[in-house]
């Protein structure tokens, strides 16, 4: 057995065995890890330093999650989007392919806490033949990312299974896989399970760190195994009360994923799911937290800003208040709150385009 397995068994599954270290009284979350699973590997619990502080927020139980009457079990939808179960379908061209159940870590925060870990979520041969199958016959289907729970918690042998089943059907061009692995159990990461990754590419990977105590040692070097195996990395954030809704650690963290060759991708505003609203913040304060990243530091560490828009709608970008006005003067504000003006063209009507298009050709 390898070592991330032995990790993954010797993990914390019950309030008590970590809140008697701290001196916490558990009975009060004990209801809470009942109907939202916990697990804790090792590694990640040694990176809580004390109470509350934003590594246990993201991974102990809180009381808060079960006083939650605002937001719904399934904000986005996913289940009115999935034509076959484990799949979603919501954008033209690409899907969501759910092929794992469990993760090496249950965030508190979690889109598909509904699910994921429980009972409700079951990934089979069949649940995976037939979103295969759903593949095959969408030749308009030409991006697929793996999700779950966790796809790298697969062994080697299955994951490379899918990923060669994958590869073979012609119109898929991009396979990305999001894991939140190398953050909360970076020892996964292995020379052998990077073997495997290498022979899909074009092959992409999102990872999800949210504060900056969450680059490590062992973080770093697993994000290393990838970069140099070729996959690009990209980190998708949530921005979280408690966590990382503060514009000088959201700067920290951002430089310190592209001093790791991870580059920030999305920062979300987090989703209304049903179990989690004491971690979100105002939208007021994730345009501060850009506003705060733009021109203050590289434009590779701004993430783009976005909320998945709530009934399925799908992400939606967010921006401070840079364009003042449009028209012959396209008046701007640049990051310091100075105005700019930039003399505008008269935009072309489509007709006048096609004119010009088939003069030139």
């Amino acid at each position: 057995m390898e070592t991330w397995q032995k990790m993954l068994q010797a993990s914390i599954t019950r309030p008590g065995e970590v809140t008697r270290r701290f001196g916490i009284d558990p009975a009060p979350l004990d209801a809470v890890a009942a109907q939202y699973p916990m697990r804790i590997n090792p590694y990640y619990l040694s990176l809580i330093k004390e109470v509350n502080d934003p590594i246990w927020r993201q991974a102990v139980p809180s009381a808060e999650e079960l006083q939650d009457g605002v937001c719904p079990a399934d904000p986005l939808e996913e289940e009115n989007q999935s034509p076959v179960p484990n799949l979603v379908h919501r954008y033209p061209d690409r899907v969501l392919f759910l092929v794992c159940s469990e993760c090496a870590m249950y965030c508190r925060f979690c889109t598909r806490k509904r699910k994921v870990g429980g009972e409700s979520m079951q990934v089979t041969r069949e649940t995976i033949e037939g979103g295969l199958d759903y593949i095959r016959n969408h030749t308009e289907i030409r991006d697929v990312i793996l999700s779950g729970g966790d796809p790298l918690l697969l062994g080697d042998e299955k994951l490379d299974a899918i990923l060669k089943a994958l590869r073979a059907i012609p119109h898929v061009e991009i396979i990305r896989i999001g894991s939140r692995v190398p953050v909360v159990l970076p020892q996964r990461i292995t020379p052998a399970l990077v073997r495997v990754l290498r022979k899909y590419h074009p092959l992409y990977l999102n990872t999800h760190f949210n504060h900056p105590d969450e680059i490590t040692e062992q973080a770093a070097k697993a994000c290393a195994r990838l970069a140099d195996a070729g996959i690009p990395l990209g980190n998708q954030s949530v921005l979280l009360r408690g966590v990382n809704d503060d514009p000088a650690v959201m700067k920290r963290l951002m430089q310190k994923l592209l001093a790791i060759r991870v580059r920030p991708y999305y920062l979300y505003q987090a989703d209304m799911v049903q179990g989690t609203n004491h971690f979100r913040t105002s939208v007021e304060e994730g345009l501060e937290i850009i506003r705060a990243l733009r021109g203050h530091s590289s434009g590779l560490g701004v993430p783009a800003y976005v909320i998945d828009a709530p009934g399925g709608g799908g992400k939606i970008p967010l921006l401070p208040d840079y364009l003042q006005s449009l028209g012959e003067e396209v008046v701007l504000k640049n990051y310091l709150g100075e105005t700019y003006r930039y003399a505008n063209v008269a935009p072309e009507v489509p007709e006048e385009r096609r004119r010009a298009a088939n003069e030139q050709g």
